[in-house]
């Protein structure tokens, strides 16, 4: 006698649903209203200092950077070490291989590639810190501006984190190193 055809046990059809399962654990309501308001809160204190030094603040990878910093701060991806490290490197990258290669779009893949294996090498990997040689080439910032606004925009996500997180409910961020003993 014949089984019943079984769409789930098709692999196609696994594979597809391997796709759609969600792995995050499902999280509170209150956590995630929380999480929003932080990633206003910190977005509006960037876009505000924008407005009034005139930089261009207000990065994408910024968004990203908010998302991580109030959705996953225990990641080790939002820690304030990868965060500055990520974008400080990305930053450095982008610069001094705009200085040494030409002005053209496949300069800014390779300096998303140096970028990132750099992070992973020095483990402070921030991904949306990735974007930065795409920001840099696709706006010709200046170095100055770059460093200036990867800089002041993390610092300023980072503090809002900081503080945002010692609130209920609480998160210990930034993470504590384990306890040697």
């Amino acid at each position: 006698m014949k089984s019943a055809f079984r769409p789930a046990e098709f692999l196609p059809v696994r594979r597809l649903l391997d796709f759609l399962h969600r792995h995050e654990p499902r999280g509170q309501a209150l956590s995630h209203l929380k999480s929003g308001i932080g990633a206003i809160v910190a977005m509006t204190l960037v876009g505000a200092l924008a407005a009034l030094t005139g930089l261009p603040m207000l990065l994408a990878p910024f968004g990203a950077t908010a998302v991580l910093l109030f959705g996953q701060a225990e990641s080790t991806l939002a820690q304030p070490a990868n965060v500055f490290g990520g974008y400080l490197l990305a930053a450095a990258i982008s610069v001094a291989v705009l200085a040494v290669l030409p002005n053209a779009w496949w300069v800014a893949t390779i300096a998303v590639g140096l970028s990132i294996a750099t992070m992973l090498a020095l483990r402070v990997t921030h991904p949306p810190a990735g974007a930065v040689p795409l920001v840099a080439f696709s706006t010709h910032m200046p170095a100055e501006t770059l460093f200036v606004v990867v800089v002041v925009g993390a610092a300023c996500l980072v503090a809002v984190a900081m503080i945002h997180h010692r609130l209920p409910p609480r998160i210990t961020y930034p993470r504590r190193p384990p306890d040697p003993a």
